[in-house]
């Protein structure tokens, strides 16, 4: 017999908590959240880059049916619905499309990401000896706490642009055979005035140089014996010179693979998953795609860390461009207007992540509006700073319709925002494509330690989101 009191039975039917999805799923999807955090780990160590990223993406794209664009383009092929395409943009960017039932001109179903991370790059000549070391010289790029980067095993990922137009991918510190890069700090013995600074004032910009070698050349007529020893090694193995940097491309990230965290194996520890597991689980929900009554678009770009920004970030032209050319393989009387009908009729999740709440730090969230780790894929109103500025705020009417996407297809999501008012902020790619009058939410995975070398993910909140995505291209 239910003995509950009126109240309790009103505040059951009236008020609400977000679930914790290990306490509401059974065994069997259990074990797929498993499972698919297998293939997520995965993706993150191949991909530690953008260009690794797009790389990783094409190649399973390709396994799963997608042809490149140029290749429809050439041949003139017809696109009907059920077709699968992809376009690359320099290697850094990607866009995955699977043709709809229903004409372009309808609108897309669209989930975009971006490849790039926080992470240090070499300067374009950046070797050079100092008191019998080698060191790189590095600009750090997007927004990182520079302390954490200190004192950690480090791995080079880049590729070499040499004389003669040959080009090298280079990776050094992932295999366990490799050396490893590091950047050194100062002995708590000798740190009093470092200790005396602010935080951010500790390690600097330009204190943060890799230590590369420390053995020299065996020869007493030349200087810097020990940067030239390094300069051969590099020229035997590789066949390049100090000029080559000056048309290289060199990002140094943390070394090691990622891995699952906890005693319970519950989340996954890894480098760049800000914002690469939305990458992985919306490029994982599109591969799933048949057939789709709307076109499935998942889109990759690059330099949303630093404001998205050049020809291969969202503010580029890549994507519209892109769709131009499918309308011209896919209508008889091609238009611009088409084209901006495409656009503007477009629905959007801008798949990035924030920060969870953290017991650690409780002073800078709201904990009635912050996300939780376990909780499922995070649904962001607006982001922006102060007074919501920077921000899209996505409307009413297109937030009920994502709500029932997820609450039909029993996606477990929460609300969440990206911290206290006037606590700080920051923004994603949303504002950009609402620009062509999308309707566009921001809709990702919550992480612990977000632009830090190592970031914490919920497998839960992995596969919610790759969950959700793919009812929302269902949809």
């Amino acid at each position: 017999m239910d003995n509950k009191s009126k109240g309790k039975e009103l505040q059951e039917t009236l008020t609400h908590k977000w679930k914790n999805v290990w306490e509401v799923i059974d065994n069997e999807e259990k074990d797929k959240i498993f499972q698919v955090s297998e293939e997520y780990k995965d993706f993150l160590d191949k991909g530690k880059t953008e260009r690794e990223a797009a790389e990783e993406i094409i190649r399973l794209a390709s396994k799963n049916g997608y042809i490149p664009i140029e290749e429809a383009i050439e041949k003139q092929i017809k696109l009907t619905p059920g077709m699968k395409i992809y376009a690359n943009n320099k290697n850094k960017a990607v866009a995955l499309f699977v043709l709809g039932k229903e004409k372009l001109e309808k609108g897309m179903h669209i989930i975009g990401s971006h490849l790039d991370a926080p992470r240090l790059d070499l300067k374009q000549f950046p070797l050079y000896e100092d008191s019998e070391l080698a060191l790189l010289k590095t600009h750090y790029y997007g927004g990182i706490k520079k302390y954490q980067w200190v004192t950690l095993p480090l791995a080079l990922h880049g590729v070499v642009i040499k004389e003669n137009g040959e080009k090298i991918n280079i990776v050094i510190g992932e295999d366990e055979e490799d050396p490893v890069f590091f950047i050194t700090d100062l002995l708590p013995h000798l740190a009093k005035d470092q200790m005396e600074k602010k935080m951010g004032e500790g390690i600097t910009g330009e204190g943060l140089n890799i230590l590369i070698g420390s053995i020299p050349y065996n020869d007493d007529e030349i200087s810097e014996k020990i940067k030239l020893n390094v300069l051969k090694i590099l020229n035997d193995k590789y066949g390049i010179k100090e000029e080559d940097f000056t048309t290289a491309e060199f990002e140094v990230v943390p070394a090691g693979k990622s891995r699952d965290v906890g005693i319970d194996r519950s989340m996954v520890g890894g480098y760049g998953q800000d914002d690469r597991v939305c990458a992985f689980t919306s490029l994982k929900a599109i591969l799933d795609v048949e057939n789709p009554n709307k076109t499935a678009v998942a889109l990759f770009v690059d330099k949303e860390e630093i404001g998205s920004v050049g020809n291969t970030s969202m503010e580029s032209r890549f994507f519209e461009n892109t769709v131009s050319e499918l309308i011209g393989l896919t209508e008889e009387n091609y238009s611009e207007l088409i084209v901006k009908r495409a656009l503007s009729n477009s629905w959007v999740l801008s798949a990035d992540t924030l920060g969870a709440f953290d017991p650690n730090y409780p002073e800078v969230l709201d904990k009635l509006n912050a996300p939780f780790l376990g909780k499922g894929v995070t649904i962001l109103k607006y982001t922006g700073v102060r007074g919501k500025g920077g921000s899209n705020d996505a409307n009413s009417e297109y937030l009920s319709k994502i709500r029932k996407i997820f609450n039909d297809n029993n996606v477990i999501w929460q609300m969440g925002e990206l911290g206290k008012v006037d606590q700080g902020g920051g923004g994603t790619i949303a504002y950009i494509l609402a620009n062509y009058g999308m309707e566009v939410v921001d809709c990702g995975v919550a992480l612990l330690s977000v632009h830090a070398p190592y970031e914490i993910a919920s497998k839960a909140d992995v596969y919610m989101a790759y969950k959700g995505y793919n009812a929302f291209y269902r949809a």
